[in-house]
């Protein structure tokens, strides 16, 4: 039983795994693409929210007084005492 494989049959098999692996690196490729890209949206987020928190504690640390926390109260909520008037100028 002499098996003789030609050359046509050496080239199929090669086109054949050069596909295979050009799919699968390419597959994987697209999807490090992805998960780079969220890492940078995730990374932004963060540091939005980091400067968000340290605005917030900046402004926690000032509502402590009670001249700001009456200035922060008639400008952000509009109150006002009893026998005040307050005009709205936008």
């Amino acid at each position: 039983m002499n098996l003789q494989l030609g050359k046509r049959f050496w080239i199929v098999v090669t086109t054949s795994i050069l596909l295979f692996t050009f799919f699968v690196v390419g597959r994987n490729a697209l999807h490090a693409v992805r998960i780079k890209r969220q890492i940078r949206a995730l990374t932004r987020e963060r540091d939005a929210y980091k400067a968000r928190i340290a605005a917030d504690s900046i402004l926690l640390e000032q509502l402590k007084y009670d001249d700001f926390l009456e200035e922060y109260a008639r400008e952000q909520f509009r109150m006002q005492r009893r026998d005040e008037q307050v005009y709205i100028v936008e």
